[in-house]
Order: C-alpha cells, then sequence, then structure tokens
C-alpha cells in the first residue's frame, strides 16, 4: 500500500454473526484508496461492534502504520465517529 492516495472512501456496514451462540449484528469497514494514477485498490478492512469513533481511529491509525500517505480528500457517509476519526 506504500505511496500517495490522494482520495480515500472509508464506509462501513453492518452484517449478522454468530457470536457466543447469539446472532449479532457487526461493523463491517472498509477502506478504498485512489492514486494518482486514478487507479483503485481495497487498502484494508476490519469488523468491529460498532462505528464508534475508537473503531474508526484505530482503524485509521493501522492503515497509516501500514503506509497510507497523502490522503486530500476523504469520501463517507458524514457518521459522526468517522468524522472525529479523520479530524485527528
Amino acid at each position: 500500500m506504500r505511496g500517495e492516495w490522494p482520495y480515500l472512501w472509508i464506509d462501513a456496514t453492518y452484517v449478522k454473526v454468530r457470536e457466543a451462540g447469539r446472532i449479532v449484528s457487526v461493523a463491517v469497514i472498509v477502506a478504498v484508496g485512489v492514486n494518482g494514477d486514478g487507479r483503485r485498490e481495497v487498502l484494508g478492512m476490519d469488523v468491529g461492534p460498532s462505528e464508534a469513533e475508537t473503531f474508526w481511529t484505530a482503524f485509521l491509525r493501522k492503515l497509516a502504520r501500514r503506509g497510507l500517505r497523502g490522503v486530500k480528500l476523504v469520501i463517507s457517509d458524514a457518521y459522526e465517529g468517522i468524522k472525529a476519526s479523520v479530524a485527528r
């Protein structure tokens, strides 16, 4: 993933999973980047209990540790947890 990714799409969807004998909803978050040449790539995904700010922040920090650089625009649904995480 090394290199500049000026455009970053991030979003979540909810799926049902079996956890400890129960069916629960979990958030699946995905980041898709577009580089300067227009090439799209899935940069990461994760599964967590909700779209809470802490989950988004940890996810974005993992992407940064893996080499995500040069983001100029983040495209999302403006969910509060996303906005707060991106602002950090």
